[in-house]
């Protein structure tokens, strides 16, 4: 006669049975395609840099990776659907300095960016500068940072948006040399860009992504790399700490997340395979094209990830809220 479980211990041997089949699960992953969300609309530097590193993952895991770009809402749409996500490594969320500033700019964010996803680790590194109009009168870096403060209510610096990466570049440009210029806003850098090339605004404070081909085609001209180091792609650009300025570092990071609860051995190997991309010979190639970096295998880990993003939402959260931001 064939024995017949107590009732009450039929739910936790079912339970147990699920835990049994989500580990067996983790233990031959990847075995179907992955899907890397980019929570910004198509063509964008982020877009490249994500279609970037599909391609890495692609090679290494020998898995389809699909890219989806469900933008809206300053990357929250893409990010809450990821962080709704089925926990098992297959639904990621490639993103950059939005996942710590959109804790200040929404009141109710559907998500809570540091609780409700697993660090995978940081991808590229792109550093900023400050652009200006060609017939902007300020000759050198010196005379840049004098004319600024003598004439700060005169001068326009465009930006891509409250919370963009170049209007936190510019809200960090103002308070470390004690100006107040006059901001104007743009939906998006490629506006913003134009009419500086156009002589329409004086300055644009951004990612070497989009404005070194205009540098270098005399389209605008460049005062400061915004950190303590020179740049590769402009090495006859000084950094801004070389005129005595401190505190104006500020760089531009993507990173790879994960659902919460994601297991352990997963992680592992999306940690592992995104080291082997940062140090892919034709990843950085690509990237360096585009005036952004590979990060160090130090810092394509989870830990390193989890560090840079709780300083990012303390910092440039922080950099919103002294500015006046008022979040939505």
């Amino acid at each position: 006669m064939p024995m017949t479980l107590p009732r009450i211990l039929r739910p936790l041997l079912a339970s147990a049975a699920a835990v049994l089949a989500f580990s067996a699960g983790a233990q031959d992953f990847p075995n179907r395609p992955l899907t890397m969300v980019m929570p910004y609309a198509p063509g964008g530097p982020g877009d490249v840099i994500t279609r970037v590193f599909a391609g890495a993952f692609q090679r290494i895991l020998g898995q389809q990776v699909v890219v989806e770009n469900p933008a809206g809402a300053s990357g929250t749409v893409g990010s809450g659907r990821v962080a709704r996500a089925k926990p098992d490594g297959y639904t990621l969320l490639m993103i950059h300095v939005s996942h710590a500033t959109n804790v200040a700019m929404f009141k109710n964010l559907p998500y809570d960016p540091v609780a409700d996803f697993e660090p995978i680790g940081s991808a590229t590194s792109g550093p900023m500068l400050i652009a200006a109009r060609t017939g902007f009168p300020a000759k050198d870096l010196p005379e840049f940072i004098s004319y600024l403060r003598a004439n700060a209510p005169k001068i326009s610096l465009a930006h891509a948006g409250v919370g963009s990466a170049s209007h936190l570049c510019g809200l960090m440009m103002q308070s470390v040399l004690g100006v107040k210029l006059n901001e104007i806003p743009y939906k998006g850098t490629g506006p913003a860009l134009n009419d500086l090339m156009g002589g329409q605004v004086d300055l644009l404070c951004d990612q070497t992504s989009g404005t070194v081909p205009s540098i270098k085609g005399g389209k605008i001209k460049a005062y400061a790399a915004a950190g303590r180091s020179r740049l590769p792609q402009l090495p006859e650009l000084p950094a801004i700490s070389e005129a005595g300025v401190q505190g104006f570092d500020i760089n531009i990071s993507f990173g790879l997340y994960a659902p919460k609860g994601t297991p352990k051995p997963v992680i592992d190997t999306l940690t592992a395979t995104l080291q082997k991309a940062v140090t892919d010979p034709e990843v950085r190639q690509r990237l360096e094209g585009m005036g952004v970096s590979a990060v160090s295998t130090e810092r394509a880990r989870p830990e390193a990830l989890r560090a840079h993003l709780r300083q990012e939402i303390e910092v440039l959260g922080g950099l919103l809220l002294r500015a006046g931001v008022k979040p939505d």
